[in-house]
């Protein structure tokens, strides 16, 4: 029964986590890599995994840790890539998500992190809070300042009149 269980759940979360993780990261194969590495530790921890209030949020969790980790040791190989190469290539996602993507690269990770689980996953601050570990008061600076660095890029967070709260406001 286990195997059925994560199975369905891999199913029915892997595209969706795969999506939010690249929306913080900004690689999609370092994404992929990281999400793969956080599915087979779920896997190896399933009964207890399983088991958790909100297991997507671990695998989502330990995907980003892995990431910023595999950052850390590759950052200079990977800023001289990134001068070489183009944008990574999403097969079918449209241009906006593109230009969200491309507009989330340019602000900090803290920053990034925190816009992608509230205007993309839909969680609330105190939800990010747990989610990252940190005080709901650093979620709402670091929502109000992402927010502040997305205005000259994306629409949605030009209004001068954007605040934070705990509701989910309207998809970026």
């Amino acid at each position: 029964m286990q195997s059925e269980d994560f199975d369905a759940f891999y199913v029915g979360t892997s595209r969706r986590i795969i999506g939010q993780v690249y929306a913080m990261v900004g690689d999609l194969a370092e994404t992929e890599d990281a999400v793969q590495e956080a599915y087979a530790r779920a896997w190896q921890r399933w009964n207890r995994v399983g088991r958790y209030a909100d297991p997507e949020a671990w695998v989502r969790s330990v995907a980003y840790r892995i990431a910023v980790s595999s950052r850390r040791k590759a950052g200079n190989r990977l800023r001289a890539h990134r001068r070489q190469a183009g944008p990574d290539e999403i097969p079918g996602a449209a241009p906006d998500q593109l230009a969200l993507i491309s507009a989330l690269k340019r602000i900090p990770a803290p920053q990034r992190r925190a816009i992608v689980l509230h205007h993309l996953v839909g969680l609330s601050v105190q939800e990010i809070a747990d989610e990252v570990g940190a005080p709901a008061g650093t979620v709402k600076a670091r929502l109000a300042r992402g927010r502040r660095a997305l205005a000259p890029y994306i629409d949605e967070f030009a209004d001068d009149d954007v605040t934070v709260h705990g509701e989910v406001p309207g998809n970026v």
